[in-house]
This record gives structure tokens, sequence and C-alpha cells, in this order.
């Protein structure tokens, strides 16, 4: 009797250390990493340069999506997000986003964006100055079963704000 519970517990040990198994989970969070950059990519390209804000939904995003945005609060919700992002789409008639890298680890992913546009349009209430922007930034991205959960984008500001002719 002995001797089956030392072996069971031998099996169990080897079973539970097993190298292939622990690659096989290393690759399948490599697929869904990969899956999701590729999704996230085609998704931001959908609503910036091809002005698409109907890809902000449910099969790509959480229904309770927070965009970290601002010192008064967050942006909470799928249509409140939706309408957050078009407000840049209002704004620069001619936005362009570009992606200068985009990387991740697990569920969370970081992007490198480049910004260009004229505003031409009312943009978060302040009514069209005509002067063109090139903004850089990065955006801190959180994935939760292959959609997006969270985002928060950081870019400097002041430097938009002086091209825009508001500072």
């Amino acid at each position: 009797m002995n001797k089956n519970l030392i072996l069971f517990i031998s099996l169990m040990f080897i079973g539970c250390n097993n190298p292939s198994e622990k690659h096989l989970e290393l690759e399948a969070a490599q697929t869904s990493l990969e899956s999701n950059l590729e999704m996230y990519t085609m998704v931001w390209n959908e609503v910036f340069n091809n002005r698409n804000l109907d890809m902000i939904n449910e099969e790509y995003f959480d229904k309770d999506v927070v965009a970290v945005a601002t010192s008064a609060g967050d942006v909470t919700g799928l249509e409140n997000f939706k309408a957050y992002y078009g407000n840049y789409l209002t704004g620069f008639s001619d936005a362009e986003l570009i992606f200068v890298d985009l990387f991740g680890q697990g569920d969370k992913m970081v992007k490198h964006w480049r910004f260009k546009g004229t505003h031409d349009g009312e943009f978060f209430g302040v009514p069209p100055t005509n002067k063109k922007v090139d903004v850089t930034g990065t955006t801190l991205i959180k994935m939760k079963d292959g959609k997006i959960v969270a985002e928060q984008d950081i870019m400097d500001f002041l430097s938009f704000y002086t091209q825009l002719g508001l500072m």
C-alpha cells in the first residue's frame, strides 16, 4: 500500500511539472497577446483613419470600458467612451492616428502613437482654430477576454494646446 501511494504521488508530481504543459500555457498566452495586438490595431485604425466610430462596440470593448481621462474624472461606459473619442473626429476632420509601436505582456499593452490633424471643428467645446497639430503620446491598455477594458492616454498637453493656439 505504501509503495502504491508513493507511486501515485510521484506520478502526480511529474504530471504537475510537465514542461510541455508549461510550454503550452506560454504558447496560449502569446497567441492571446498577438490576437489582442492585432484586434486593437485594426479597431483603432478603423475608428481614426476610416472615421468609423461604430467600431467602438461590445464586440471589441467591454460594456463598462474606462478611459482614464481627466482630473475631473474618468469616462466610463461604452457610449461615453465612444462620445469622448468622437470629439477627436469632430474636431479634426483629417485626424490621423499613427501607431509608432504597440507591445504588451499578458493582458496589458502599451501603444506609442502620433496624432496629426487640422482643428476645423468643435473639439470638447473649443471652436475651430484651423491650426494643425502633430503630437505624440502613449496609451496604457488593459484587456480582458479579448476585449478592451481600459485605456489611459498620456501626452504633452502643453504642446497640444500651444499648437492649437490656445496657450
